[in-house]
């Protein structure tokens, strides 16, 4: 018997290793307001990945800079942003051992995506990337990663506790324990604050994840 009924996945930086992009876009982003705040602003999406990048743009103008984010202005970054990542994202390689995971089980076990990326654009890099049949549906912002679990649960009468995350941020863990799913956390050896629980589970990259879902 399988352990899982179904596996939702974050996108960047669990199946495709694309965090680096964005760390740098968030950064050029903001270049002009010196190196100091680079570096706040990069610290932050790494110790913040998994949200909405609009949601970052919010602390980032308000808290950083001490600025109004006006829709216009709100806008004008979230278009200069998707400008800088969506053809690098589509180019980033896999994460070690996730086309593998794919290839091997999206006939047999139901799979989705929560992603922080809005919508439209995640299913743009999605399709581009020629990824669309591995996944039963696809799922960005702004809608919270709880929400997205609890719409797939609602929608195909998943159990809970047959369904799980597979994420690399404090947003996928939360998600999942709100939507009452399992969890397991993708960490690479960054140098960052451990992002969970002690006891959750977590591997390096996908190679073992085959593993982790038969209950072996």
């Amino acid at each position: 018997m399988k352990k899982y009924d179904a596996i939702v996945f974050d996108f960047d930086g669990v199946i495709v290793e694309s965090v680096d992009v964005k760390t740098k876009a968030f950064a050029a982003l903001y270049q002009e307001y010196g190196e100091q705040i680079v570096q706040q602003v990069m610290d932050y999406h790494l110790l913040h990945n998994g949200i909405s990048r609009f949601e970052k743009f919010r602390y980032y103008q308000e808290v950083l800079l001490g600025k109004s984010l006006t829709k216009e202005v709100e806008i004008q970054l979230g278009d200069r942003f998707s400008q800088y990542v969506e053809d690098a994202v589509i180019a980033s390689p896999y994460v070690l051992g996730a086309d593998d995971f794919l290839e091997k089980y999206y006939q047999s076990i139901p799979l989705f995506v929560a992603s922080g990326t809005p919508d439209e654009e995640l299913k743009r890099i999605v399709s581009r990337r020629n990824m669309n049949h591995y996944f039963v549906s696809v799922h960005g912002s702004p809608a919270k990663k709880s929400a997205i679990i609890q719409e797939i649960l609602t929608n195909h009468g998943f159990n809970p506790d047959r369904v799980l995350m597979v994420g690399d941020a404090i947003a996928d863990y939360e998600g999942a324990i709100v939507a009452g799913v399992k969890f397991i956390g993708r960490v690479l050896q960054y140098p960052q604050t451990y992002p969970f629980d002690t006891e959750t589970v977590v591997l390096p990259d996908l190679t073992h994840l085959g593993t982790a879902i038969s209950g072996a």
